[in-house]
């Protein structure tokens, strides 16, 4: 085989594309299908409830179109990190819509699926061992903080998708995996080069995001050879410059020349990027350098752990007296809280104002300075979280009551100092979970947390 062609459909499955551009893909005659399903962007609450941020219908609409193109076409489906945070509740749902799709379609195909979860207690054996170790800046963890983990998921790398490769799957859900190893597995299977499949796959894995007009909506086409590989969007619309696929290698990267990875490190000293065409980029010299002999094998652990449920109101202002007080108002109206409740344990709940128009996304990091010049009008969300909802409820109206008639030094009318743009004004949000687990353990076999499951799906039954 003297070239590897990969369709890249969309960014994340269930964010869409165009039909017009994933027909143009499969003219192409890619020799496989492969999708992210997943990302740790939208915070921990996703796998720690067990829930997708992606949608059910937008993710069946997907792959309604990509199951039936790869099996007429008699090339693989590969999707990764299924269910948006690739946990077993995530993996099963998944695989419910994909049987759906086959009843449906009355499609017969050979199924593969493999869990990425980790059971407490094999996290707690190999934590005792020294096998566990933290990724800045995550602390080192006990086995308590272990238990309080609701799930803990490990990123498989390529082999287990080699193996179910091996054994025939035409359609293969994974949980959660090293992003570019949805891409770069049939390539290593296949004896293509680790280090340029590895980072093609890392650009694919957000599809035309790469491309200028970048898009996490259309198709990328990937084409590896024995020495390079190309990239194009299948849109029109769009071009691949040496610009955007060198500023999007970038993405995600601690540090822009390397990229570690379960098994090794991919290198990027040598890499280079030439414009082959008016909108195809070649791409050479990047290597795949492997975990140096002697040192185990490692994959990153994730979990989350559920810290109480939340309250919020959101409200606004645009009186300029108050504008330019908000910040000693806040704090007023935090301390006022503290006084009401002081029967309570201060640990007992977390209350905090997100002000936009002044730092509201920045304010997060201390060492950036507020905005200067006074903004016309603010947004305000107050948020309170505490053990149970009742009581970040109590929390969140308390604070918005104290808010609305507190008065500040100027105040002109006492009807109300705030404008909410819903009724009611506070909103149950739920549970909220932080990150708890961000570790590195060492594994003696890359495939041995990843069992691979080959099954037949007919007409939508597994068998």
């Amino acid at each position: 085989m003297d070239e590897l062609r990969v369709l890249s459909p969309t960014a994340i499955l269930g964010y869409g594309f165009p039909e017009e551009s994933f027909k143009e893909g499969m003219k192409r005659k890619p020799d496989v299908i492969a999708v992210d399903a997943g990302s740790t962007d939208p915070g921990p609450y996703y796998l720690g409830s067990g829930l997708s941020f992606t949608d059910r219908n937008a993710v069946k609409r997907d792959l309604a179109l990509m199951i039936p193109a790869a099996i007429e076409h008699n090339i693989p489906v590969i999707v990764g990190t299924a269910g948006g945070c690739g946990a077993d509740s995530h993996l099963e749902w998944t695989v419910d819509i994909v049987k759906e799709i086959a009843k449906e379609q009355g499609l017969t195909f050979k199924l593969a699926t493999m869990s990425a979860q980790i059971p407490h207690e094999t996290v707690k054996e190999n934590l005792a061992k020294g096998h566990i170790k933290p990724l800045h800046p995550a602390p080192q963890i006990t086995a308590e903080d272990v238990d309080k983990t609701t799930r803990i998921v490990a990123q498989m790398g390529p082999e287990p998708y080699i193996q179910a490769l091996n054994q025939g799957a035409q359609v293969i859900i994974a949980g959660r995996t090293y992003d570019p190893a949805v891409f770069a597995s049939l390539a290593i299977k296949e004896g293509f080069d680790p280090g340029l499949a590895t980072h093609m796959g890392k650009i694919l894995e957000c599809a035309a995001i790469a491309a200028t007009p970048g898009s996490g909506s259309d198709c990328m086409f990937g084409t590896l050879r024995k020495d390079h590989f190309e990239l194009q969007p299948l849109s029109s619309a769009r071009k691949c410059t040496t610009l955007s696929v060198a500023a999007h290698t970038l993405y995600e990267k601690s540090n822009p020349l390397s990229l570690p990875g379960p098994g090794g490190l991919l290198d990027l000293t040598q890499t280079k990027f030439e414009q082959a065409t008016e909108n195809s980029v070649i791409v050479r010299g990047s290597r795949f350098i492997p975990t140096p002999a002697g040192e185990k094998y490692t994959v990153k652990l994730e979990g989350a752990k559920k810290v109480g449920y939340r309250t919020v109101s959101f409200a606004a202002t645009a009186d300029p007296i108050m504008i330019s007080q908000i910040d000693n108002i806040v704090e007023s109206v935090k301390e006022r809280v503290k006084s009401n409740f002081a029967h309570l344990d201060v640990k007992e709940f977390f209350l905090d104002f997100k002000i936009y128009g002044q730092n509201g996304v920045m304010g997060i990091f201390k060492d950036v300075p507020t905005t200067q010049t006074p903004p016309n009008e603010l947004a305000i969300i107050i948020e309170a979280v505490a053990p149970t909802q009742e009581l970040a409820s109590t929390i969140c109206s308390f604070a918005r009551s104290t808010m609305l008639h507190f008065g500040y030094e100027g105040r002109k009318s006492t009807a109300g100092n705030l404008a909410f743009p819903f009724s009611p004004s506070d909103f149950k949000v739920g549970e909220v979970y932080e990150f708890s687990l961000y570790h590195l353990m060492d594994v003696d076999d890359p495939c041995q947390h990843f069992p691979v499951v080959i099954q037949t799906c007919h007409k939508g039954e597994l068998q």
